[in-house]
């Protein structure tokens, strides 16, 4: 189904010409969407409020992952470093990549405190880090390829215990044993989705409660869920639109209403940085302000803190 975009009066808004009506995780039949959301970008690092307008910053643009945390502070990684930070900007928990890489991608706080975070180069691996600092498990990854900057993205630990972790150039999203044995490949250049040549680099990866794997491909412009045996269930590009809303997308999040948000990365100025799209491929909310989104997470819809699960 394509869908035609419409000029937009606000940076951040719902659809306004024809309101969209929109699930809750309640139920509740609410017309239009706002959210509120944080941002891992290049220009911006922070918390973006349902006016569009920025309410938290942390001091240093070019960030790569991030989460807002229950107890409020901020969890965010630069290609350096790793912070966790509270409003008031105090650093409670500092991670400093290794000598030996070159780099690193991401982060997220773990069940147990920890934080999972992973580190590119020539030992690229996945770290969990206790609340001190100290690496307290290290997983060796199979990227398949030398270029530091483009051997994984968004790494993310599992519910089972295993690792899944997207590599761009392999064209494979893995999952990992905690020993670093890989247990499962889904492969990315299928030629469903057009082979190699459509350059479907794998960027973030996130194990859905239904079993399903939700993938951002970057240079192919697509997101697609894949089942249990690597078949593709669903898909959405720029070929269901006329306005092209897919620019490299990296950061997703599948919301409790089932609706999937995608970052645009590559968006210039007036374009769509981060939309949200339904399971019938329609875009019901958008965000079109100055900063582009590398990493997000949706925080708060129409005023309500955002129910269920968030990034896995």
């Amino acid at each position: 189904m394509r869908f035609k975009l419409f000029a937009l009066a606000f940076t951040l808004t719902a659809l306004s010409s024809d309101p969209v009506l929109s699930q809750e995780s309640s139920g509740k039949e609410v017309e239009g969407i706002q959210h509120s959301f944080f941002v891992a970008g290049p220009s911006f690092t922070g918390i973006i409020d349902e006016e569009g307008k920025e309410t938290w910053n942390s001091g240093a643009a070019g960030a790569r992952d991030g989460f807002v945390l229950e107890n409020g502070n901020v969890l965010i990684t630069w290609g350096a470093e790793v912070k966790e930070l509270t409003r008031e900007h105090e650093l409670v928990f500092h991670y400093k990549k290794s000598a030996e890489n070159a780099e690193l991608g991401t982060c997220s706080r773990l069940a147990n405190g920890n934080t999972l975070i992973s580190e590119l180069g020539v030992k690229p691996r996945l770290l969990e880090v206790n609340p001190k600092g100290e690496v307290v498990v290290e997983v060796p990854l199979q990227p398949e390829t030398d270029n530091a900057h483009m051997q994984t993205r968004m790494a993310r630990k599992l519910a089972n215990g295993n690792y899944l972790v997207p590599h761009l150039l392999a064209f494979k999203v893995k999952e990992y044993s905690p020993e670093g044995k890989v247990l499962t490949v889904f492969k990315t250049d299928l030629e469903e989705l057009g082979g190699k040549a459509a350059k479907n680099w794998p960027f973030t990866a996130i194990r859905l409660a239904n079993g399903n794997t939700l993938v951002n491909l970057t240079n192919g412009n697509k997101t697609i869920e894949m089942n249990a045996k690597g078949e593709v269930v669903w898909k959405v590009s720029n070929a269901d639109f006329e306005d092209d809303p897919f620019a490299d997308p990296c950061g997703a999040q599948r919301l409790p209403n089932g609706n999937t948000v995608i970052a645009s990365y590559a968006a210039g100025g007036g374009k769509v940085k981060l939309f949200e799209v339904t399971r019938d491929k329609e875009i019901v909310w958008r965000y079109m302000g100055p900063h582009r989104v590398h990493h997000f997470q949706v925080l708060t819809t129409n005023g309500k803190a955002l129910k269920g699960p968030l990034l896995k």
